[in-house]
């Protein structure tokens, strides 16, 4: 029988410590630890990019056992400033992860657990810094690939959603919908606030219509009535799409994943996933074949559907 989220969670958690880190760039991120401060560190990577993070966040992960930690990348949640795109690319949240990490005093490997954009930083830092991960927990495999990017804003996750995407299609005149990223960022950076309000609730109501193996009204409502977390999702999301996750390849992940093959990596994808299709989890999983695939067959993508959480749940 399958269980409801909140009876899967750990009981609610207050964070124990919290903080702003100065990072350069005129950037300011939030970071918060809860959990046990001498326990196994982890570091939860969020989605979007510029999705933040919120507090039910912290009961993924057994209080006793793990100092966990949280933080808002550049743009996001209580970070500052909000929705800046300015000096904000890939490489400067890998080192800002690397920041956080000298800042706490966290000298072994720690454990990093990311889903969708998240599981794309993972992978990225992984990459970038083995010797500091000690084991990776991916859910919702996204590679930033032009056929991922492709898929879900321009061809394909339509056929699926045909509904959801006509809000999102039409807001672009015909002579643009050839490009639907670049017509977006072009309203999403447009000096009218009101051009760019319109294209960040079109942009992030597509994705929140489509996170779920049956769609949520209150996952729309969110971007109906908070304007700036609709700016600061799709503004961010689309400035890492245009520029193509700022990688030196369309397939860079995959391509560097031999640096990788001695970290312990688990993998949870819902089999209906329609933001990020499973195809992209058995890509990675052939590039990574000592990882742990689990399918979560009746499942979409979003981390609070059930039983993908019961999958990540690091108890």
């Amino acid at each position: 029988m399958k269980k409801a989220l909140e009876d899967l969670l750990y009981p609610d958690i207050q964070a124990y410590d919290h903080f702003r880190l100065d990072v350069g760039d005129g950037h300011e991120l939030y970071v918060e630890q809860s959990g046990n401060p001498a326990g196994d560190p982890v570091i939860f990577l969020h989605g979007g990019p510029g999705g933040g993070i919120n507090p039910d966040y912290r009961r993924y992960f057994n209080p006793d056992k793990y100092r966990v930690v949280l933080f808002d990348q550049r743009g996001a949640g209580k970070s500052t400033p909000r929705a800046s795109i300015e000096n904000n690319t890939t490489w400067h949240l890998v080192d800002d992860i690397q920041r956080i990490k000298a800042h706490l005093k966290i000298q072994q490997p720690w454990h990093v657990f990311g889903g969708s954009w998240g599981s794309t930083l993972a992978l990225t830092y992984a990459i970038t810094h083995p010797n500091e991960v000690k084991a990776l927990h991916l859910r919702g495999i996204f590679l930033t690939r032009k056929e991922d990017i492709n898929w879900f804003y321009q061809f394909g996750a339509h056929h699926i959603y045909p509904d959801a995407w006509q809000p999102y299609f039409e807001f672009i005149p015909h002579n643009e919908r050839h490009d639907l990223v670049s017509a977006y960022y072009k309203r999403l950076t447009s000096d009218d606030k009101e051009v760019q309000l319109q294209a960040a609730r079109r942009w992030s109501i597509w994705e929140a219509a489509t996170s779920y193996l049956l769609p949520r009204t209150e996952a729309t409502t969110r971007y109906q009535e908070d304007d700036i977390q609709a700016l600061t999702f799709a503004k961010t999301e689309c400035h890492y799409f245009i520029n193509k996750a700022f990688f030196d390849s369309d397939n860079w992940i995959l391509e560097n994943c031999h640096k990788i093959q001695n970290i312990p990596t688990k993998i949870v994808h819902g089999r209906y996933d329609v933001v990020c299709p499973i195809k992209n989890a058995f890509d990675l999983k052939a590039k990574l074949p000592q990882a742990e695939l689990i399918v979560i067959d009746d499942q979409g993508h979003s981390l609070t559907e059930p039983n993908i959480a019961a999958a990540l749940i690091m108890h």
